[in-house]
């Protein structure tokens, strides 16, 4: 079940809230871990019980962790707990692919392929209860809490399936006591309208473009069309995410949670390094304190900082997914966070508009890799955007004007809306009536495609 779906909004959300409001708050809770298994049950009945068992399982260890004084001892339990949340992550995520590649080195089949199903949101709740038994160990967190508080976080339905990748402490004191007041109903239910349009009313309709460049077939793009299709697509993916995200902080207010923001009009930056500071933030963070500083971060001259950076940057691009175009991804943000750390960085940072230049140049063409996973048909992609593929079909001057005044529009608002002016026009409205026409509109525009058969996956469904 997606959040913008007319399932989860005129059935699940209505009858979610309903029985959820009507309940006393000392079991608010038990009804929140109910509905969540309920919205997760929808795409993934199965593996319900991968996620409950490795819930106990943690919530166990976590238990023995907080009570073991002896620094040995806690070693093998936090690598016990490793094992076990990262095994099964790669059992499900990576085994196959790492066994494919193995079979095709070697040119034999010597490891049989498991063909299983990728569970829902596995990539964020690994990252959740990882995070959770990490501050345990560190004894950030002293106190485990209950086992219903635990599972709550965990499976928390706003969140569970694309994050924000929540920390504990951030609703720790939330899930033990929680007050939702009427302005934190109103203000949920905006945000969530704001998230919905920007997946459907922005990354569904520039997705359209995306899927005709597909269509069309790499080799018979000119490059302006192939640059288009890469702006496009680097419009999809944010609208989808930031939506989703909007969406997730949303229906967290209405109960009485804050969740953390995940984006910062990430394309307005100067720098790479400024980019992933504003992207996906929640990942970012969990990668610095939970693998980056713990190997030593920068505190060890600049040979360690780098592998440490290559390390990262390589889990962050696997974590993405299993195929080598996530990893060369990840490795092409390390070589321009490497590259910006030792030579050019400060240059962009002090220059008002080459470093907008050079996002708008470097970020597409990240996002082609992201997106094509064959690699001989990205690197014909890659060639188009430069022009130098051996038969080019160029598209001639009225098939351009065409798609210039067919999308033209699309492409404005997109861009207007990656700024920061519409969160700056919304805290400046926000808590009068326009906003509530406005974020009114928007919703029933929204449920018009919806219930027109617009496009409605998600794209990080699959990480």
């Amino acid at each position: 079940m997606v959040f913008s779906s007319l399932m989860f909004i005129f059935r699940f959300m209505p009858l979610f809230f309903l029985s959820y409001f009507l309940t006393p708050k000392s079991f608010r809770n038990l009804v929140l871990f109910v509905g969540s298994i309920v919205f997760y049950a929808v795409g993934e009945p199965v593996y319900i019980f991968l996620m409950l068992f490795s819930i106990f399982m943690n919530f166990c260890i976590c238990v023995r962790l907080a009570r073991e004084q002896r620094k040995s001892h806690r070693r093998w339990i936090l690598f016990f707990a490793m094992l076990l949340d990262f095994g099964l992550l790669f059992l499900f995520k990576y085994f196959d692919f790492f066994a494919a590649n193995l079979n095709q080195i070697l040119n034999k089949e010597i490891v049989p392929l498991l063909n299983l199903t990728l569970p829902l949101g596995i990539s964020f709740y690994t990252f959740q209860i990882v995070s959770y038994v990490g501050d345990v160990y560190t004894g950030k967190m002293k106190h485990p809490g209950t086992l219903l508080e635990f599972a709550t976080y965990v499976c928390m339905f706003p969140q569970l399936i694309a994050g924000p990748i929540v920390q504990y402490q951030e609703v720790s004191h939330a899930l033990r006591d929680r007050k939702t007041t009427l302005y934190d109903v109103e203000h949920g239910l905006e945000v969530f309208c704001f998230g919905l349009g920007a997946k459907v009313l922005l990354a569904n309709k520039i997705s359209i473009f995306w899927n005709q460049v597909q269509g069309i077939g790499y080799a018979n793009i000119s490059t302006p069309v192939a640059w288009m299709g890469a702006v496009a697509y680097s419009f999809q993916i944010y609208f989808d995410f930031w939506g989703y995200s909007l969406m997730a902080i949303g229906l967290g207010y209405m109960m009485g949670f804050r969740l953390p923001k995940n984006f910062n009009s990430p394309y307005m930056v100067k720098s790479v390094t400024q980019f992933w500071r504003n992207w996906h933030m929640t990942l970012g963070r969990f990668f610095r304190e939970y693998v980056y500083i713990p190997l030593g971060g920068n505190r060890r001259g600049n040979v360690r900082m780098l592998f440490h950076m290559f390390l990262v940057w390589s889990l962050t691009g696997l974590w993405h997914g299993a195929s080598w175009n996530f990893v060369l991804w990840g490795l092409g943000f390390f070589v321009l966070l490497t590259l910006e750390k030792c030579i050019y960085g400060k240059f962009l940072e002090n220059g008002k508009i080459i470093g907008h230049i050079y996002i708008w140049i470097l970020i597409p063409v990240t996002w082609v890799i992201f997106a094509i996973s064959d690699f001989p048909q990205l690197v014909i992609y890659l060639q188009q955007m430069v022009g130098i593929h051996n038969q080019p079909v160029l598209v001639g001057r009225e098939q351009l004007i065409r798609y210039a005044k067919e999308y033209g529009s699309l492409f404005l608002l997109c861009a207007v809306f990656s700024t920061r002016l519409p969160e700056r026009i919304y805290h400046y409205i926000r808590g009068g009536l326009v906003v509530v026409i406005l974020a009114f509109g928007i919703f029933w525009l929204s449920v018009y495609e919806l219930a027109n058969g617009a496009n409605n996956p998600f794209l990080y469904f699959r990480f």
